[in-house]
C-alpha cells in the first residue's frame, strides 16, 4: 500500500496530529497509481476522509476525480469512507475474523 504501513493508518484513524495529511497522501497514491494500481474509488474514499479531517486540498481533489467516476463509483467510494470511519471510531472494538 505505497509507503504507508498499517500502523500509520491506524494511528491516523485514532486522531494523530497529521491524520488529514496521511489520508490525503493515501488519496494521492491511489489517484496517481503511485506504487499501487490506479483506483479512483479508493482515492475518492481517502480524499473524503481527509476532507472530513480538515484537509481543504483533499476536497478539491475529491471533486476533480468525481467528474471521472460514474454515480455508482462515487456512491461506492462514499460507502467505503463511511464504513472505514465507523470501523475506526475511538472505542470501537474489532473482532477477529
Amino acid at each position: 500500500m505505497g509507503r504507508f504501513d498499517i500502523a500509520e493508518i491506524d494511528a491516523a484513524g485514532l486522531g494523530a496530529g497529521s491524520a488529514a495529511d496521511v489520508f490525503f497522501e493515501l488519496g494521492m497514491v491511489y489517484a496517481t497509481g503511485r506504487s499501487v494500481p490506479l483506483d479512483l474509488v479508493t482515492a475518492h474514499k481517502w480524499f473524503n476522509i481527509a476532507a472530513m479531517r480538515g484537509n481543504t486540498e483533499a476536497t478539491r481533489h475529491r471533486r476533480e476525480i468525481a467528474t471521472e467516476m460514474s454515480e455508482g463509483e462515487v456512491a461506492a467510494a462514499q460507502r467505503a469512507a463511511r464504513d472505514w470511519l465507523q470501523a475506526h471510531q475511538p472505542g470501537h472494538c474489532r473482532q477477529a475474523a
